[in-house]
């Protein structure tokens, strides 16, 4: 594993750090807005004074954090979407892989990085109880203890089951202001939540807890787009019965189903659900910055006291 001077800085420092992955950059997003997109979210966190800790595997190495070659790298090459599963193969072989959630979170982990940001979780998928097709994200969240931050799940999987999953799994579910669960491009799902913060610092609190606790299980902070922000639901239901149409009759299975659905839907939506996408990336970013901040304060007012 190869931490980037900045990240090892910062971490030895306790000062904050969130991670990002890299499968939005190499799968979620077209080129080349996917590099500027890379370079901006990473120029939010600076902005408030934390760390980004974009993750990635490059070459059989884990790399906490990327330089802009690195980066540059991830979003040029066609490199493999890399799950948890995948990352024994790409070190003993030396490949090369963008990190999914599943995959960030548990690397950031092992760095001790507590908080990490991205867009939409993945879960359980429509037809799941037929086809099996479940992220691998939920159960690397049932044990890790890492903060993710994300616009809830992605409206083209199953939310209920997803919701239903996680319960089971462990998985404490915050609505950051809200007390609904929010489906990426749409601020509202349909779907009540049990709790819901106010604050970074009380995300922290619930952190801070769960440690108490031993538990070994994330937490999900589920941060709506704001009303005005959010995919025209109309326009949204139509161009997402249109992409699940292609992925049925394309037969498209697996770990392409997330890359394929998000293309068509960028496709039918003139664009439009990309610049959603970019806009969700960003509110999560800033959020988790701020829970970091809050975290990296604590901690430091812990060692004082």
């Amino acid at each position: 594993m190869t931490l980037s001077p900045p990240v090892a800085e910062a971490l030895a420092g306790g000062r904050p750090v969130v991670a990002l992955e890299s499968t939005i950059i190499s799968h979620g997003l077209p080129r080349p807005q996917n590099l500027e997109a890379a370079h901006h979210f990473e120029q939010v966190l600076r902005d408030q004074g934390v760390t980004p800790a974009t993750i990635a595997v490059l070459d059989g190495q884990l790399h906490i954090g990327l330089d802009d070659d690195a980066l540059k790298r991830v979003a040029t090459d066609e490199i493999t979407k890399a799950s948890v599963r995948d990352l024994p193969m790409l070190i003993a072989t030396g490949g090369s892989g963008a990190t999914t959630v599943a995959a960030t979170a548990h690397l950031a982990r092992l760095a001790g990085i507590r908080v990490f940001a991205t867009g939409g979780l993945g879960g359980v998928h429509r037809l799941a109880s037929s086809t099996y097709d479940e992220s691998a994200d939920l159960m690397t969240l049932a044990q890790t203890p890492i903060t993710v931050v994300s616009a809830g799940v992605k409206s083209i999987l199953d939310i209920g089951a997803t919701l239903e999953r996680l319960e089971t799994l462990g998985v404490t579910v915050l609505g950051y202001r809200t007390s609904r669960f929010p489906a990426f491009w749409l601020t509202d799902s349909g779907h009540d939540l049990d709790w819901r913060v106010e604050s970074g610092h009380q995300v922290v609190e619930v952190m801070a807890a769960g440690d108490a606790l031993t538990r070994t299980q994330a937490v999900l902070v589920a941060n709506p787009l704001a009303i005005d922000q959010q995919l025209d639901p109309e326009v949204h239901d139509s161009a997402l019965d249109a992409a699940l149409a292609a992925a049925r009759d394309q037969g498209v299975r697996g770990k392409q189903v997330t890359p394929f659905l998000l293309s068509e839907m960028v496709q039918a939506t003139g664009g439009r659900s990309l610049d959603v996408n970019l806009q969700i990336v960003r509110n999560n970013v800033a959020l988790a910055g701020e829970i970091a901040r809050a975290w990296a304060e604590r901690e430091q007012h812990m060692q004082d006291t």
